[in-house]
């Protein structure tokens, strides 16, 4: 009998980490034209090389990335309010895309640009070292059951990523309605060496945030938010 095969690879390899699940989503045919007539200048091809912010948008401005940026509503109406940074969102899904290239296309905003690809693999591979002036990370999915927290974006191998693309003085800001997530939030960002928590423990919502529906419903029937603001040292 053949001693077994100690070089074989497990069964069950750790599972990367992704920023995504895939989900079926409806185009509105506003969405659709805007992904057409603007998705051109807008959108931002994937590649495996660092991208040059200052070639992308004709300037040199602090840049802001948002991982996971859903429908676009938070992320239009913050590039709009600091017209003097200039922000690189990340999504899957092309409806979210097609709407937020709508919202760039009526309020004429110039200082937003799109990635439809993973989040992890657009910081890992387009993204310097050192180059970013904020991270947002708005509502990620929390992952309820305890089996799948594992999947959770926050994690302490993902957050050592995430201090590398910010820069010295630079932010990474969370923020959740699912209290459990919170406080793993809080526990892994504090843990973090490279980081600085802004605030005692939870951090007062920045002035930029706006609130989403979303979280104007939940406010009205009693559900909290929680937001966390981490500086690099």
């Amino acid at each position: 009998m053949s001693e077994p095969d100690s070089s074989s690879p497990p069964a069950h390899p750790p599972r990367p980490i992704r920023s995504f699940v895939l989900r079926a989503g409806r185009m509105g045919s506003g969405q659709t034209r805007a992904l057409a007539e603007l998705g051109p200048r807008f959108v931002l091809p994937f590649r495996r090389e660092p991208l040059d912010p200052q070639a992308v948008f004709g300037r040199r401005a602090p840049l802001v990335f948002e991982i996971g940026f859903g429908m676009g509503d938070a992320t239009a109406q913050i590039a709009a309010a600091l017209p003097g940074t200039d922000f690189i969102g990340c999504e899957v899904h092309t409806p979210g895309v097609g709407a937020l290239l709508k919202q760039i296309g009526e309020r004429e905003l110039t200082n937003l640009r799109i990635v439809q690809h993973d989040a992890v693999e657009v910081l890992e591979h387009m993204i310097e070292a050192g180059s970013l002036a904020g991270i947002h990370l708005f509502f990620p999915d929390p992952w309820h059951k305890k089996k799948h927290h594992k999947r959770r974006l926050i994690q302490p191998d993902f957050v050592a990523k995430l201090v590398t693309r910010l820069a010295p003085g630079g932010t990474l800001h969370c923020a959740t309605d699912w209290q459990p997530y919170a406080e793993q939030m809080l526990e892994v960002l504090g843990a973090e060496p490279a980081l600085r928590n802004s605030a005692d423990g939870y951090a007062p919502k920045p002035g930029y945030r706006p609130l989403t529906k979303f979280e104007q419903r939940g406010l009205k029937l009693g559900h909290g938010v929680w937001d966390l603001v981490f500086t690099r040292r």
